[in-house]
């Protein structure tokens, strides 16, 4: 009688994998270009988190709303994008100023698909630029569909759902690469401090010391975020009574 039941096998000796191929390669490779190229802390375990609210905060918000805000930025402030997702690195602090901010800017009162991550939150972090994610095929570079930062934005479609302006945010539950790893459009620089090319909020309505300015930032972003909104609406079919 041939047997039913396969022969066992031996388990893969991961000595045998070369640097490329081991599950954690790329954890090492992103974690030691953080932590050794940029000086920035990263959260333990994998796959690897930026903490926020110690060197930066984090916009988090459509590409439409992200793309139209990036003519606020100063050519040195890092800027990621996920999926649909932009991420715009911001002083750190800015996320407790939001909710204020947005009052003061007569945006208080409508729900924006626009959140910010501050103290105690965390966010993927970005590939660094050249690095390829083990078995996802996403590397460091310019993400599909994304114009260059040289040309015109080109349209993506915004997401189907919509979420809040969120200051307190937890950590970033879509880091399991279903919808592709964070890259960076606009990488932080090795050896360079990112804090003074941040936006930052100041009284008069600028950026201080020459950095971007919050204020006009988070304007463009919450007026693109309405737009989305409305065209979100007007694409709905209406209720039959």
């Amino acid at each position: 009688m041939v047997p039913t039941v396969p022969s066992p096998r031996r388990p893969l000796d991961p000595s045998h994998l070369s640097d490329s191929d081991h599950p954690s390669h790329t954890s090492r490779t992103v974690r030691h270009w953080y932590e050794n190229e940029l000086g920035w802390p990263t959260v333990p375990g994998t796959p690897v988190d930026l903490p926020t609210g110690l060197r930066f905060d984090v916009l988090d918000a459509p590409v439409e709303a992200g793309y139209a805000a990036l003519r606020h930025l100063g050519p040195g402030s890092p800027v990621a994008v996920r999926a649909d997702r932009m991420r715009i690195l911001v002083a750190a602090g800015s996320a407790d100023e939001l909710p204020g901010l947005l009052d003061w800017l007569e945006w208080g009162a409508l729900a924006l698909d626009l959140r910010a991550i501050g103290e105690g939150g965390r966010i993927e972090a970005p590939l660094p630029p050249g690095t390829r994610a083990s078995g996802t095929g996403a590397s460091g570079a310019r993400p599909p569909g994304a114009p260059r930062l040289a040309g015109t934005p080109v349209h993506i479609p915004a997401r189907t759902s919509h979420r809040p302006v969120n200051t307190a945010a937890p950590a970033d539950t879509a880091a399991d690469g279903s919808q592709g790893a964070a890259v960076w459009l606009r990488p932080p620089e090795p050896g360079r401090e990112v804090e003074p090319s941040l936006p930052t909020l100041s009284a008069l309505g600028g950026g201080v010391g020459g950095a971007p300015d919050l204020v006009r930032l988070v304007d463009t972003m919450a007026t693109e975020c309405h737009r989305i909104r409305l065209r979100r609406s007007c694409a709905q079919p209406l209720a039959l009574s």
